[in-house]
């Protein structure tokens, strides 16, 4: 119960109606409020210039006093309470239209209220004449009967029209709303994997842009059930090939014949899973990366210097031991917004490349610098490079350029794409000028 009344408040359809509704509502008693004392008014002024107009008629004879009503039964019967007095200058009264409802002459000109002895008020204009003394008088009950009639007549239509008007508002509301109902039933109805655009070319306007992103996130949602795909896809196959070696390698190790050849089937078997091991941990982490590869999510103000430091620290080891001069060429401070681990692991890609291509005895460059607004990094080799028609394919996972003899999983360059785009960088392939090999050219915003 408690759901359903808190469905109820947050309904659009509700809100809309109950503000219109009210708005109708209060509206329509306003006017019949301001409207019924403007018709008052007007009822009053107009009674008023009656009163005015039959005292001047009487004082110039345009009115014969024989015309008006001289009993109270033919007051009643007219439906208005006047009484009609006219004197003399000297105070002859020369005319009475009710016998038995005498007021006192006014001294003063024009209108006033007088109450009576039965504590009646009665509305009095005095017209006073070179010749004679005209009173005419309206009782204000009658008055105030009448002008009330005559307001309700005037407001009524207007209260009638409100409940129409609230029913025309109710329709145009729910006709408005259907399209919404229609989306909510399309969506109720889909399944789980039905990733297809909304339809919105009957939607309101005003709800277009809604349905517009919700395709946008259909659409990222599909890519990205896509990529999942492909990578499982992808993964298990080069998994494979690495788990059917482990397995030989172990089985040689058990028909080894003698120590030094369990030694070397060992040997075999430790570099294999060494392999194996760098190969998962490229694969979580081209997963994570294109998982989360939103820029600015949990990103720091980090230095770019450090960081590809850091990273070239790491490697130095093994180049050495694999005659690979690795250096830094130059280094100037940079600083960009970023993740240090994920940018770590650009770094040391790039490094890992270069070394795992480049002949013993070659050289490996790293370089920081800024340029224009942006930091950047490159790592240059002294290998062969990449072909110019190779450079677009080399950026796919598990790509390997052929006729290299290099072993690796064929994601290096991948992460390193991923990791660029996730903190809006530019990278590039392109030929050593200074070394002769590959030449990677990552560019960063900078940030002050």
């Amino acid at each position: 119960m408690a759901r359903a009344r808190t469905a109820r408040r947050r309904s659009l359809r509700g809100l809309l109606l109950g503000a219109a509704l009210v708005a109708v509502l209060v509206a329509s008693l306003l006017q019949a409020l301001v409207g019924y004392r403007l018709a008052v008014s007007q009822a009053d002024a107009l009674f008023d210039r009656h009163m005015k107009q039959v005292a001047k008629a009487l004082s110039t004879g345009t009115l014969s006093r024989n015309a008006l009503p001289s009993s109270q039964e033919d007051l009643d019967r007219d439906g208005e309470d006047f009484v009609v007095q006219v004197w003399t200058r000297d105070g002859v009264q020369l005319f009475q239209s009710a016998a038995h409802r005498r007021l006192r002459p006014q001294a003063s000109p024009g209108f006033s209220d007088v109450v009576t002895l039965d504590a009646r008020t009665f509305r009095v204009f005095v017209l006073i004449t070179d010749e004679e003394i005209v009173q005419v008088a309206q009782d204000m009950g009658s008055r105030r009967s009448l002008a009330r009639a005559l307001a309700m007549r005037s407001v009524l239509p207007g209260l009638i029209m409100a409940p129409a008007l609230m029913l025309v508002l109710w329709w145009g509301v729910r006709r408005a709303l259907a399209p919404l109902a229609r989306v909510q039933r399309d969506m109720a109805q889909r399944r789980a994997d039905d990733l297809s655009p909304v339809r919105d070319d009957d939607l309101p306007l005003e709800i277009q842009p809604l349905t517009r992103e919700l395709n946008l996130l259909f659409e990222r949602v599909h890519h990205a059930f896509e990529m999942q795909q492909h990578f499982v896809s992808d993964a298990a196959h080069e998994l494979r090939s690495p788990l059917t070696a482990l397995k030989v390698q172990a089985q040689g190790l058990q028909r080894a014949p003698d120590d030094a050849a369990r030694a070397r089937a060992a040997r075999r078997l430790t570099a294999g899973l060494d392999r194996l091991t760098h190969l998962v941990d490229q694969l979580m982490l081209l997963a994570r990366q294109e998982a989360t590869g939103e820029a600015g999510r949990s990103f720091e103000r980090l230095s770019l210097t450090e960081v590809a430091l850091s990273a070239l620290t790491d490697k130095l080891p093994k180049a050495q031991a694999n005659g690979i001069d690795l250096g830094v060429h130059e280094s100037q401070p940079a600083c960009v917004q970023g993740q240090s681990d994920t940018l770590r692991a650009l770094v040391r890609n790039l490094l890992d490349n270069a070394c795992k291509y480049s002949p013993r005895g070659g050289v490996v460059d790293l370089s920081i610098t800024t340029d224009a607004g942006f930091g950047v990094l490159m790592v240059e080799d002294s290998g062969p490079g990449i072909a110019l028609e190779q450079r677009e394919r080399v950026w796919a996972r598990f790509y390997r350029v052929p006729g290299s003899q290099a072993e690796g999983s064929g994601l290096g360059l991948a992460i390193v794409r991923a990791v660029a785009q996730a903190h809006g960088a530019e990278v590039a392939l392109d030929t050593s000028a200074r070394l002769g090999g590959l030449k990677v050219t990552v560019r960063f915003p900078l940030v002050a």
